[in-house]
């Protein structure tokens, strides 16, 4: 437990001296000294106190070395981080695999999207679901299957169904790339991301459809991260020709015709 050292690592990174502290809780500084110094530990009522000042979760204050924290960890707990987003720590993550023991991808109908957040860790949940496998893909990583709803994010139409690559460490998504997001409040979500960790601990989700305005999550409402890998879908996406094309398209057909033209003249 490294809640002596702990304190004194927080009260200086807020730049603060004991007699702050001390002041702040209505203690004597030698009273709060010995804590840092470990010569007394903390009840749990000075605890909770502790926890409030300092806006850190008790068990942050107990269990976690502030000592090897370096600036992004610091940022983290200051955005009021509590997930796990470097993965550093073993994300539960049931899968299902064929007679050779190799993963397949469960595929997530609409009427089991619903669910998908409770049941995302259980093997009951994901055992009835169907499954499928692309050969294409790596079998060193872990894919997914989900429902698309609405016309947010086209070409990807209402219907289809997005494969995504499980995300580990959240730290490594680049800014503009599509994923599927697993939020506690709304679901499954298919949006383009924007990672604002280091800046406010979220990420801003944005659609492709600009109709749809951006909005930012907050790294503790979101349960999964699926990095988008390809699509499936029922329908062909609606292709239109721009200015240029269309010129283009129009000469190709004029030289066709005088083509067409000289021959028959001979």
């Amino acid at each position: 437990m490294n809640i002596g050292s702990n304190l004194k690592a927080i009260r200086k990174r807020k730049k603060l001296s004991q007699e702050d502290v001390s002041k702040s809780l209505h203690l004597f500084r030698s009273t709060y000294s010995g804590y840092e110094n470990g010569v007394a530990q903390p009840n749990l009522e000075l605890l909770v106190l502790l926890s409030d000042f300092y806006q850190i979760s008790i068990d942050y204050l107990l269990r976690e070395d502030f000592n090897k924290y370096n600036e992004s960890d610091w940022k983290r707990i200051e955005y009021g981080n509590s997930s796990d987003i470097k993965g550093d720590k073993l994300r539960i993550l049931a899968s299902i695999v064929n007679q050779e023991n190799e993963e397949l991808i469960e595929m997530i109908p609409l009427k089991a999207s619903a669910g998908y957040v409770s049941g995302y860790g259980d093997p009951e949940y994901l055992k009835v679901l169907p499954t499928f496998s692309l050969p294409f893909l790596s079998k060193q990583k872990k894919y997914r299957s989900f429902p698309i709803q609405g016309d947010s994010m086209p070409p990807v139409m209402e219907g289809s169904f997005v494969v995504g690559e499980f995300v580990q460490n959240w730290h490594t998504i680049r800014s503009g790339t599509p994923c599927i997001v697993v939020t506690k409040e709304d679901g499954i979500v298919f949006k383009v991301i924007n990672n604002m960790i280091e800046e406010s601990g979220s990420f801003q989700l944005c659609s492709t459809n600009t109709l749809y305005k951006p909005y930012m999550v907050h790294v503790n409402s979101i349960v999964e991260i699926w990095r988008f890998v390809n699509y499936i879908s029922p329908e062909l996406p609606d292709i239109q020709l721009d200015t240029n094309s269309i010129s283009q398209s129009l000469q190709e057909i004029r030289k066709d015709i005088q083509y067409i033209q000289q021959k028959i003249k001979f």
